[in-house]
């Protein structure tokens, strides 16, 4: 087969203790998945989950330096557990679901809070405030069976070494696997997906200079430093 342009080159996330990488394919950002996230953003902790996107080369390896996005003054991180489904399906069953998963790392949803304050009051999509340019730093995946239950574990970020967000996964509303489960009622899920399952209280603004350092029990951590514009 030819193509008219040259194909994109594939969007992937390194692997822990491999050369091999994981082919992505959509990103699945949870929205509102901590109690105390959503008490801190005004809304109502009962509300089913909802979903939004960002694209495949949004993602950022571990270790990059990154310039401060254009298009905001107020850029927000949001550290994650990141399910990387290798296994795809519909209307999975949850006791079915992480058998759908390949495995887990870490990552940061970085959120131009200033554009999503916009969207939101004129009732518009989030997508250029959450799916734009390196959006989606990733840290190195763990299979699956090195990666623990992922139903309790600190979940953490640092800015410059002070701790702007902790929590525990047990602490989400919609555990991993029903998370998988729900979203595969909407989409069919396939392998290279990634689901971002939300974040903890405590979200704040990075500016230039600026590292964060994000991390998951048992997964290996995240570091991405904040460049000039």
């Amino acid at each position: 087969m030819s193509y008219v342009i040259p194909p994109a080159p594939q969007a992937s996330v390194a692997v822990a203790g491999s050369s091999d990488r994981f082919p992505v394919r959509r990103i699945f950002c949870v929205g509102r998945n901590y109690a105390e996230h959503i008490r801190e953003m005004g809304n109502d902790e009962r509300d089913p989950p909802f979903y939004f996107t960002k694209p495949a080369d949004a993602v950022v390896e571990s270790g990059a330096k990154m310039p401060y996005p254009k298009a905001t003054e107020d850029l927000h991180h949001e550290v994650e557990l990141v399910l990387a489904i290798g296994t795809g399906g519909t209307d999975i069953a949850v006791q079915d679901a992480m058998q759908h998963v390949w495995g887990a790392g870490v990552g940061i949803d970085l959120t131009r809070r200033d554009l999503q304050a916009v969207a939101k009051k004129a009732g518009r999509p989030w997508d250029m405030a959450k799916g734009f340019d390196q959006s989606a730093p990733m840290g190195a995946l763990v299979p699956l069976a090195e990666a623990g239950s992922l139903t309790s574990g600190k979940i953490w970020i640092t800015v410059n070494g002070q701790t702007r967000q902790t929590g525990d996964l047990s602490e989400m509303i919609w555990p991993a696997a029903d998370c998988v489960a729900h979203l595969s009622t909407l989409v069919a899920l396939a392998p290279g997906d990634l689901i971002m399952t939300g974040t903890p209280a405590g979200v704040s603004a990075v500016g230039q200079g600026d590292v964060m350092e994000a991390g998951v029990d048992g997964l290996p951590s995240l570091t991405v430093t904040i460049t000039a514009r």
